[in-house]
């Protein structure tokens, strides 16, 4: 590292802490040790730090580039409708109407769609419709699922054990009568959902159906067809929220895989390879009931949504999930390394559950199995987060976050699961050492 480099790095990272709020733009990007990294480069499945330290990266924007960072495909698919077409604000563009097309196409509860630009809205969006075609007051959450910054769900994902069983929230400034109205539920536990329904007006449940947010907690068998029967039985409408799950796991998202349909699906971060891209879709019954059908009752608007140059990543990684062996690539690095992860901490005696799904994993150090978020609080927080700054210095990164999963990308190759795997038991030891 030249001097000059070093000097930048340290002269970005205080210009930044001068003029942003904690010198970074998402309160999940201020990692405790990590206050002065900068992003100087990404190419595939690494990236550059203001230093010039190339790092293989596995956090990868907590799981949007599938296809790694800068897939050519998607970026000159983007430079080329951005010569062509611009932002209008009015009418619609030929590109988002076959990206929607697509995704009813793929996505099994799809009849019809709208775009916007995060995964907040979008189940923002998708919580208040439920209510506006219930008429309802409440709706179920589960511990440990996260689905944006918006109030009525900003609450009980990473809780401390003493607030497991309560109200939760993320932030302060959300109006109790909001909190109130906002019912958290164990995930995997079906019964405690039919109680709540049985008690409170619910207008919606929505849960990821892996709780992502968390790593990697899987749903039991049965549980996620229960909460369909249950929510048919009581008119509730079932949001999933496949902000996370949709692309990175297929082309259908989970709900294809485990063969269970909601009534409304949020969309986003793999299916536009890391451009700002969601949707929210579902039965034309409920999407229909949204404001861009002149005199319905439940407002939409965002002057970025379905933008046509964003949108245009969304199809070109769409088009290219569906003509290579992206899921197949990565669903087999994820078990491999899934597997030998598991039977490297076995072999050095080091308690761990090693969990996931294709693409996805995380290890948890703790006695299993894992169920719900009650079993994550027996996590050795210490060596979670004390083995991942380990990496670091092997030039391998997964965010120093506890509980935060990992990614394996088109672009990752057996090359580097073989280094994640001689790093990872390097870097448990060392850290186990500092603490003997």
């Amino acid at each position: 590292m030249s001097s000059t480099a070093a000097d930048t790095h340290a002269d970005l990272a205080a210009r930044a802490a001068a003029v942003i709020p904690g010198g970074v733009n998402s309160g999940q990007r201020q990692v405790a040790g990590l206050e002065d990294l900068v992003i100087a480069a990404t190419s595939g499945s690494t990236f550059t730090d203001g230093t010039g330290r190339v790092y293989t990266d596995y956090h990868a924007a907590f799981g949007p580039p599938l296809l790694g960072h800068n897939d050519a495909d998607v970026d000159a698919a983007v430079a080329a409708t951005g010569r062509t077409v611009d932002l209008m604000g009015i009418g619609v563009s030929q590109v988002e109407v076959e990206v929607a097309e697509k995704l009813v196409h793929h996505v099994p509860s799809l009849e019809k769609v709208l775009l916007t630009s995060t995964g907040s809205e979008a189940t923002f969006h998708a919580l208040r419709v439920s209510r506006a075609a219930t008429g309802r007051r409440h709706v179920v959450k589960f511990q440990g699922c996260y689905h944006g910054w918006h109030d009525s769900v900003a609450m009980n994902v990473i809780s401390p054990a003493e607030r497991v069983g309560q109200k939760d929230p993320l932030s302060q400034g959300i109006l109790p009568e909001v909190l109130d109205a906002t019912i958290v539920c164990r995930f995997n536990d079906a019964d405690q959902v039919e109680q709540a329904l049985g008690q409170y007006d619910v207008a919606a449940i929505i849960l990821e159906l892996i709780p992502h947010n968390i790593g990697a907690v899987l749903p039991q068998p049965g549980f996620l067809e229960r909460l369909r029967e249950l929510a048919t039985k009581h008119g509730t409408v079932l949001v999933f929220d496949e902000v996370i799950t949709g692309f990175r796991h297929g082309l259908g998202g989970y709900q294809a895989i485990a063969g269970v349909t909601p009534d409304l699906t949020t969309l986003g971060k793999a299916m536009a390879n890391g451009w700002p891209v969601s949707a929210l879709g579902g039965k034309a019954e409920l999407m229909d009931m949204f404001s861009t059908t002149p005199g319905r009752p439940a407002f939409f608007a965002g002057t970025f949504n379905g933008h046509p140059a964003t949108t245009a990543a969304a199809l070109a990684t769409i088009e290219k999930l569906e003509r290579e062996p992206v899921h197949e690539h990565v669903f087999r690095l994820g078990e491999r390394a899934r597997t030998e992860l598991q039977a490297l901490y076995d072999r050095m005696g080091v308690p761990a559950v090693v969990a996931g799904f294709g693409s996805v994993f995380v290890s948890y150090f703790l006695e299993g199995p894992v169920v719900s978020y009650d079993d994550l609080l027996q996590n050795d927080v210490d060596l979670f987060t004390g083995y991942r700054r380990e990496l670091m210095k092997d030039g391998i990164f997964e965010l120093p976050l506890n509980l935060k999963r990992s990614h394996f990308s088109y672009a990752h190759t057996d090359d580097d699961v073989d280094r994640l795997l001689e790093a990872t038991e390097g870097a448990v030891k060392r850290h186990l050492e500092t603490r003997a």
